[in-house]
């Protein structure tokens, strides 16, 4: 028998590559393939392939799907924490997190941290991190608008959202990744709309598997 190894990258073991799994937490963040593209710095042929790509691995039809799609992948932590997050409190903690648009992010930051005396936490492709008193201000490059959004805390991510979409929330979009600090934490986010429609984000920690 031939021991000569099949030609081609072998099979990734998750669900969706690396690659694709960037490109679909951030269309399940709401963002545009041109946003997806700048925050990643690919092109936007490359977010077009790759959205192809999932819509067919997935076996969905429509990026409105996708947004809505609760998978999870295979290196997360939410993996091994996700009994943790369903079960735990679905009580609404304190604002953890104001999100605001502005034109020049590199202006920005140097603005919130020069003039205004803001602590910069950490940066992540077009957007800056800010501490004010243990609320987190994100600014985040696009055209600036005269409303920010509110991102409350919560210790289950989701039985919080599970206890608030009985109640009669509508969920704009599927808990997701959105960072990864270089401990391993990640940062999770779910956003639904409040009775005016406007989006309200649901965020939580989760902890390196041990």
């Amino acid at each position: 028998m031939s021991n000569a190894r099949p030609r081609g990258r072998p099979a990734h073991p998750d669900t969706l590559t690396p690659a694709e799994w960037r490109v679909a937490e951030g269309v399940r963040h709401g963002l545009s393939n041109p946003q997806i593209a700048a925050r990643q710095g690919v092109s936007l042929d490359a977010v077009k392939f790759h959205v192809s790509n999932i819509l067919g691995k997935l076996g969905l039809s429509s990026r409105a799907e996708l947004r809505r799609w609760t998978g999870v992948a295979a290196d997360s932590a939410m993996v091994k924490g996700q009994t943790a997050m369903t079960e735990g409190t679905s009580t609404i903690g304190t604002i953890g997190q104001i999100a605001r648009t502005v034109s020049d992010i590199d202006a920005a930051r140097t603005w919130y941290r020069d003039v205004l005396g803001l602590e910069p936490l950490f940066d992540a492709g077009n957007m800056a991190f800010f501490s004010c008193q243990g609320t987190r201000l994100m600014l985040v490059e696009g055209e600036a608008g005269p409303e920010s959004i509110l991102y409350f805390t919560v210790a289950g991510l989701h039985g919080s959202l599970a206890r608030i979409e009985a109640a009669g929330a509508k969920v704009a979009s599927a808990p997701h990744r959105i960072h990864t600090h270089e401990d391993g934490t990640e940062e999770w986010v779910v956003f639904v709309e409040d009775n005016d429609g406007r989006p309200l984000g649901l965020m939580a920690k989760v902890a390196p598997a041990d």
